[in-house]
């Protein structure tokens, strides 16, 4: 109710870029008051609900809802995200080198459909100073994913040292690590998804974590694809064996959307990726693609328009073991963590599951 009524008339009278940097500063320096972290936690915090904690590849997830990509680029208010109910999150996507991204304006908000368009192109800060930025959050109470890209500068043919070069430069500060290849605002970015250069570029990943496991030891890192949601029949079937013939840990399904089907708002003819209400269909099937396609045998994190318990718990038993929210977040408000979390165990308790394992991949059961 505070963001509604307060916080969010100001930030939506902003220019949508300068309100997100504001966001950001404000999370990391409020984690950083004295007591901050416990304000934040006993404001939006959810409890512990032992029905909903999940465990894969090694990684104790206290509830299944993170924060995807995008929001905390440079990895610079992680504690303030950690204390107000997340799961998990994603910090990035990052660049080996620094990167400015595309020409202002490039991101447009679309109330009337609950929708963002953005064209960021990578910006970031690279990889140098976020692993600054995470030394300096130490410990954290939620695990947290670094999500990697190549810089607009790298010919497909050099991406994969470039891939490689994030995971030495922050393979010690991250729990799993995320392949973006799906993003719409690099140029032939996309491209990696298809034929020899995904099988290529996978291969590359995969021989670059474990030279850094070797090197640095403990658990193995699992490794996960980011995936677009304008893939079509045959192609998700192809992509998708070929990423799991690769070795990778797990998919996110999905990335943005370059359709503009349905929208009303003036915005809907800017370039760049879509994200809200009009991908929660889009994205959920996707994720039944996926899942069928693989018979449930390689862990999927479903994104993409989840803005209630419902829109989340149709990707689970689509075929979800995780899901991320980022769009309605900047409309709904922190509360939001915490409803999706009580909205589950309502729906699990609906359907007779005792835990949220036993919902995941149910709907192909049914």
């Amino acid at each position: 109710m505070l963001y509604k009524k307060i916080a969010k008339p100001v930030l939506f009278r902003m220019d949508p870029e300068k309100a997100h940097h504001l966001t950001i500063d404000g999370l990391h320096t409020a984690s950083r008051l004295p007591g901050g972290r416990a304000l934040l936690r006993g404001m939006y915090g959810v409890p512990r609900y032992p029905e909903l904690e999940t465990n894969l590849w090694g990684i104790r997830f206290g509830n299944p809802v993170g924060l995807a990509a995008g929001l905390d680029k440079n990895a610079k208010a992680v504690q303030g995200f950690s204390s107000i109910g997340f799961g998990f999150m994603e910090v990035g996507t990052v660049t080996p080198k620094p990167q400015a991204g595309n020409e202002l304006p490039r991101l447009f908000r679309l109330p009337e459909d609950t929708a963002l368009i953005n064209r960021m192109g990578f910006n970031n800060v690279g990889i140098e100073t976020m692993a600054e930025h995470l030394r300096q959050t130490g410990r954290r109470s939620i695990p947290l994913a670094i999500n990697i890209g190549k810089n607009k500068t790298t010919p497909n043919e050099q991406a994969e040292e470039d891939y490689r070069a994030c995971i030495r430069g922050l393979y010690a500060y991250g729990d799993f690590f995320v392949v973006n290849i799906s993003s719409p605002n690099t140029p032939d970015l996309r491209n990696l998804q298809h034929g020899d250069d995904l099988s290529r570029l996978l291969a590359a990943v995969k021989d670059e974590m474990e030279l850094q496991h070797r090197k640095h030891g403990g658990a193995q890192k699992p490794i996960l694809v980011k995936i677009a949601p304008d893939l079509e029949g045959d192609e998700i079937t192809y992509i998708v064996r070929t990423i799991a013939d690769s070795g990778v840990s797990g998919i996110i399904a999905s990335n943005t959307t370059i359709s503009r089907a349905g929208l009303t708002h003036p915005h809907k003819g800017e370039a760049g990726g879509l994200s809200g209400k009009p991908l929660t269909e889009r994205s959920t099937k996707l994720i039944h693609t996926v899942y069928a396609a693989m018979e449930g045998k390689l862990p999927i994190i479903g994104s993409g328009g989840i803005f209630t318990a419902e829109d989340a718990y149709a990707k689970i038993c689509a075929g979800a073991s995780l899901v991320e929210v980022y769009t309605a977040l900047i409309y709904e408000g922190p509360g939001l963590i915490r409803k999706l979390n009580e909205g589950l165990r309502a729906l699990l308790r609906k359907d007779g599951f005792k835990h949220i394992a036993e919902a995941v991949g149910s709907a192909h059961r049914r």
